[in-house]
């Protein structure tokens, strides 16, 4: 699966192994690609990832025909402009707690009068080779948009925020939801509560459903408890500090 393929996928509700990348690194783009995950997303909320970073590491993943995701650092059109011209297949936006906050951010992921204008000379649309039609066409069948689900108020209206034209579907974040609800821990009756109802939201207009989970065994959990099919498993950092724990702690066992 690419580019081509992956907002259908998305939508069809096939499950899709992800990750966050926190570091800006060609080379980990390269190795991941390589990993068998279906996507990845540049998180530019919480890693230092410059409109340099962005560029170089989201055309090493367009060359590779591996789907790369951005999670903006913000809801603002100039954040989701540059982003998807970069050449992401699409963006994950935090904070979205509106109706009207997710309007604004599918009018800012679309071409057209209040949204993204038109550029044809971007990676996305091929620097210019390809015609008006061609790029407009392409945009309404490729650019994947997800909100993040992140506070209670989100949660109140989940269902309308599901229902959005040009949302593509909807990410729960379940460390941002649990503090917002007064918990220290992501294991929570009202996250669950949440994870049940967004998924039910959802369904119910056939959109996308994803979340942040620490591992494939609890993906497994959540996709068979609350139908999440998208996922973002941990990140190179997490995977990068297991492996050498792993083998560094193999090492201090040897004569025990």
């Amino acid at each position: 699966m690419g580019y081509a393929d992956f907002r259908k996928q998305v939508l069809s509700g096939a499950p899709l192994a992800g990750t966050f990348i926190k570091t800006p690194s060609i080379p980990v783009i390269e190795v991941l690609a390589q990993s068998g995950l279906d996507f990845a997303c540049l998180d530019a909320e919480h890693a230092p990832f410059d409109r340099a970073a962005l560029d170089a590491c989201i055309a090493v993943a367009r060359a590779l025909d591996f789907p790369m995701m951005v999670r903006v650092g913000d809801a603002s059109p100039r954040e989701i402009l540059q982003a998807l011209d970069y050449g992401a297949v699409g963006v994950i936006v935090p904070h979205v707690e509106t109706v009207a906050q997710a309007e604004a951010v599918a009018r800012s992921a679309r071409f057209g009068l209040g949204g993204r204008g038109y550029a044809g000379s971007s990676r996305w649309a091929a620097y210019g080779t390809q015609t008006m039609p061609q790029v407009l066409a392409q945009s309404l069948a490729e650019t994947v948009v997800l909100t993040q689900i992140e506070e209670p108020a989100a949660v109140d209206v989940c269902e309308e925020i599901a229902a959005v034209e040009g949302v593509d579907g909807l990410f729960v974040g379940p460390a941002d939801l649990s503090v917002g609800y007064g918990h220290t821990d992501i294991d929570n009756d009202d996250v669950k509560a949440a994870l049940t109802r967004v998924g039910d939201a959802c369904r119910a207009v056939g959109k996308g459903y994803a979340s942040f989970v620490g591992t494939g065994a609890l993906a497994q959990d959540w996709a068979a408890k609350y139908g999440v099919s998208i996922f973002c498993i941990a990140s190179e950092h997490t995977w990068m500090r297991q492996g050498a724990a792993a083998a560094a702690a193999a090492v201090h066992d040897v004569g025990d």
